[in-house]
């Protein structure tokens, strides 16, 4: 097995257009090597960091926010199974708040299409002389699950 890919064997294994490779080994989120030929090789354990950087971005995670997170992994060895849960553990609480947040969506469109807008008293998206800026900035009455 080839111990290194190329940028077009890593595009079809992870998706990826090569384009967006090589502007993710630009920003410092992958690396490769250059042959002889001076073409980029990959390792294969690339594969992983660019899985996990599909996932994050699904997350909402910034490139910036994902470097981070990759710069905690060892460089003195291939990050094993065991260095990649430690680095997704304290994900948990941002995927929870994200299902909460997704949830709390569903239910308050759920409740504004069946209403109709009938009734501005007894809706939940209206907000008289704008009180809700007192609670902060963006839509309140989603975030708060007033």
């Amino acid at each position: 097995m080839e111990t290194t890919l190329t940028i077009n064997q890593i595009s079809r294994r992870s998706g990826i257009a090569s384009s967006a490779l090589r502007y993710y080994e630009e920003r410092g989120l992958i690396s490769s090597e250059r042959a002889g030929s001076g073409h980029r090789r990959f390792p294969r354990h690339v594969l992983r960091r660019l899985a996990f950087i599909s996932f994050a971005q699904t997350l909402g995670m910034t490139l910036e926010e994902i470097k981070t997170e990759l710069d905690k992994l060892p460089t003195d060895h291939v990050p094993t199974g065991d260095d990649w849960a430690v680095l997704s553990e304290k994900w948990t609480h941002r995927v929870d708040e994200q299902i909460s947040q997704l949830q709390r969506l569903r239910k308050t469109l759920t409740a504004c299409i069946g209403c109709g807008c009938l009734s501005l008293k007894s809706c939940k998206m209206f907000n008289p002389k704008d009180e809700l800026r007192q609670r902060g900035t963006g839509p309140r009455k989603w975030i708060e699950d007033i």
